[in-house]
């Protein structure tokens, strides 16, 4: 990749970003006022949050005749990491504490299969 490439590049990242952030503050107030926006408001964190999970979830090919038990324990442990961390959105609908709860979860989980053994 040449210089010029990663400037541009760089200036588009910055461009877009810039232009995500001030899209608020530039639209009229009313545009902002409308209902299915602020239902949106409210959906979007937990549906970011699910999308990102089941994304990083690995899941082991039904194909694959060489799978480990330590695939199926790996995905064993991500769902229950998962049902962990949508549980405790659910009840306290905060993202932070959500993601550290997750980040524990799934290293408990992982732990606690891998000793099942």
């Amino acid at each position: 990749m040449s210089s010029s490439y990663l400037i541009i590049a760089t200036l588009a990242m910055a461009a877009v970003t810039f232009l995500t952030r001030a899209t608020p503050a530039l639209l009229p107030k009313a545009w902002l006022d409308k209902p299915w926006l602020h239902r949106l408001n409210e959906s979007l964190p937990l549906s970011v949050l699910i999308l990102l999970i089941l994304g990083s979830l690995s899941v082991p090919a039904l194909s694959d005749i060489d799978a480990t038990n330590t695939d199926t324990q790996l995905l064993l442990a991500q769902v229950c990491a998962l049902a962990v961390v949508l549980l405790i959105y659910h009840v306290s609908r905060q993202l932070l504490v959500s993601m550290v709860v997750g980040i524990a979860a799934i290293n408990g989980f992982i732990w606690l299969f891998a000793n099942m053994l």
